[in-house]
């Protein structure tokens, strides 16, 4: 048998942990939360995600019983190598302009984000990286609260340290929603613009790009005043992408 512990020194340790936390109650809470988070994320799923192709994501189960399962998406999994580098620049440049820049949270965007936000009294900007949309896409929902960005937060900051920024990048146009059922560059171009992703033109690209934020309500072959303006905001801003620059995957 163990030898157990004495009820005085259980006693006088409880009392000296409640008397710690009272002291520290803000600092005790945020350790608790940080717990709790970090073992309530798939740590085990996200190194593979180096190597192998996942089979569906969580907003694909997630928009399949909002659709009362009337379908169920399949994954159309294609390799980075095979999409034109077009799609990965319009995306970059419309979603997460320093994502070689940043360890999975852009602080400055999202400090921005806040400000612009709070001013305008709504949800006017974004603040999430790429890395965090697609932490959100494969492990959580659309769900706003403080306990899934927490998680998504942590998940983020995961998804840098084990994976690639090209694997992220992989990961990611594999995982993004193009429209209702549609999910991945490969449908997309396909249900779209009627060809594979590495057939796909620097304008097709930057309509692609575009209607990421709202896939459900906007169309990229669509003539819309949203689809238009912010194509072209894309195509300007594309030629001053690098990918991977300095070689750093």
């Amino acid at each position: 048998m163990h030898p157990q512990l004495p009820y005085l020194e259980i006693s006088q340790s409880y009392e000296k942990f409640i008397s710690l936390v009272k002291r520290n109650k803000m600092k005790s809470i945020l350790l608790y939360s940080i717990f709790i988070f970090y073992f309530s994320i798939p740590s085990f799923s996200i190194p593979v995600l180096e190597y192998n192709s996942f089979r569906i994501t969580s907003l694909m189960e997630q928009r399949a019983i909002e659709k009362k399962l009337k379908f169920y998406p399949e994954q159309s999994w294609v390799d980075i190598d095979d999409v034109t580098p077009n799609i990965l620049k319009a995306i970059i440049a419309m979603e997460d302009g320093s994502f070689f820049t940043h360890k999975g949270v852009d602080w400055k965007e999202l400090e921005t984000s806040i400000r612009t936000n709070r001013r305008r009294g709504r949800s006017a900007r974004g603040g999430s990286t790429i890395t965090m949309q697609l932490a959100k896409n494969l492990f959580l929902t659309t769900e706003k609260s403080f306990l899934r960005k927490g998680k998504e937060f942590i998940i983020s900051v995961r998804m840098e340290k084990e994976l690639s920024k090209k694997a992220i990048l992989g990961n990611y146009i594999n995982a993004v929603e193009w429209g209702e059922g549609i999910f991945g560059i490969k449908e997309a171009s396909e249900e779209y613009f009627k060809k594979e992703p590495d057939k796909l033109t620097k304008g097709e690209c930057s309509r692609l790009a575009a209607v990421i934020p709202s896939p459900l309500k906007h169309k990229p072959n669509m003539n819309s005043a949203y689809v238009l303006r912010r194509s072209s905001i894309i195509r300007g801003r594309m030629n001053d992408i690098v990918l991977y620059p300095e070689k750093k995957l």
